[in-house]
């Protein structure tokens, strides 16, 4: 149904666009089945349609530097593999990562959410700590609620905390997100 749907909208488009003169414009009822038949395919465009897996950079003084390879599998699930790498830290010390996301499918790229959620092994937060050298690493993970839908779009960015005295020592930009 949505490809007889997708192969519809595009023939339509390209018969439309490649007319030499100026077409009237669709009727209004026309118009409004093909916006409702778009809007009822969006979740199920955008759950084909990347961005499920990031390349997340966290950046702080100096040479403090961070990377998570965040992905989520296909899977029925929804888990989310975050695989954190910090490095140029203080020896031997803990860290937290966290995420605050924005509304979902208010997607502009604009990260405004200060909504911090300590991320971990699934619901249970998780420690980083560092080596003499000041690096660390990682493999937590979380799982998505249920309740959000494949296709749900979400503007996404991370920090890294110190365990011990909240401070922000490493950001990240913000990224968009799409649930598999």
């Amino acid at each position: 149904m949505l490809y007889a749907i997708l192969l519809f909208a595009v023939v339509s488009i390209i018969s439309l666009s490649c007319k030499k003169e100026a077409s009237p414009q669709l009727p209004q009822q026309q118009a409004q089945a093909l916006q409702q038949q778009a809007m009822e395919g969006t979740a199920s465009l955008n759950a084909a349609i990347p961005p499920f897996n990031l390349e997340v950079i966290l950046t702080g003084e100096g040479n403090r530097f961070g990377h998570v390879k965040f992905r989520q599998d296909n899977d029925a699930a929804k888990i989310i593999s975050l695989d954190t790498w910090v490095r140029d830290l203080e020896p031997n010390h803990e860290y937290l990562l966290q995420r605050a996301v924005d509304a979902i499918n208010e997607v502009d790229g604009n990260c405004t959410s200060t909504s911090w959620l300590t991320l971990g092994k699934g619901p249970t937060s998780q420690s980083i700590l560092t080596d003499e050298t000041g690096t660390g690493r990682e493999g937590l993970w979380r799982g998505i609620p249920p309740t959000i839908p494949s296709g749900s779009a979400f503007d996404i960015h991370f920090r890294v905390i110190d365990a011990i005295s909240q401070e922000v020592v490493l950001t990240s930009d913000c990224y968009n997100y799409v649930v598999r």
